[in-house]
């Protein structure tokens, strides 16, 4: 087991003094600490660590669930549906085209988005202090 790193809270404040909900979704969106913005979030493709490995910032609180895949249900299909429709109106091409096109398209994008988007709602869950991460962040603001 390593040594957590001492925590210096001047290196996580903004201007304001505090991580924003913005900038905490925005970190997490990008796969980092919410908190710092600077450890990985992720230990595996959708396997949230415990801790940041730079801050020591506690992640296991979150509960995601489900929610990230229904939001980017939600997104694939605004992007999709609009390029489904177009393509079809403006080309009109033969069946077999769009059963190679768009399956694919939704399998890359859905894979593409899915680990940002879980990202983003941990930020917003350690930002606002959801669930297990209302202490810690009764705990920040006490600082």
């Amino acid at each position: 087991m390593t040594a957590e790193p001492a925590l210096d809270e001047t290196q996580f404040s903004g201007a304001s003094g505090a991580v924003t909900p913005l900038q905490a979704i925005r970190q997490g969106f990008m796969g980092r600490c919410p908190h710092c913005g600077k450890g990985r979030m992720f230990r595996a493709f959708l396997k949230v660590a415990d801790n940041c490995p730079a801050c020591g910032e506690e992640l296991h609180h979150h509960r995601a669930d489900d929610f990230p895949a229904y939001v980017v249900i939600v997104i694939v299909g605004h992007i999709l549906v609009p390029l489904v429709l177009g393509v079809e109106t403006q080309f009109a091409p033969p069946y077999w085209v769009h059963m190679m096109l768009w399956p694919a398209l939704v399998v890359v994008l859905s894979l593409a988005l899915l680990q940002p988007v879980k990202g983003a709602i941990v930020g917003l869950q350690w930002a606002v202090g959801m669930h297990g991460f209302e202490q810690a962040k009764i705990d920040r603001a006490a600082r």
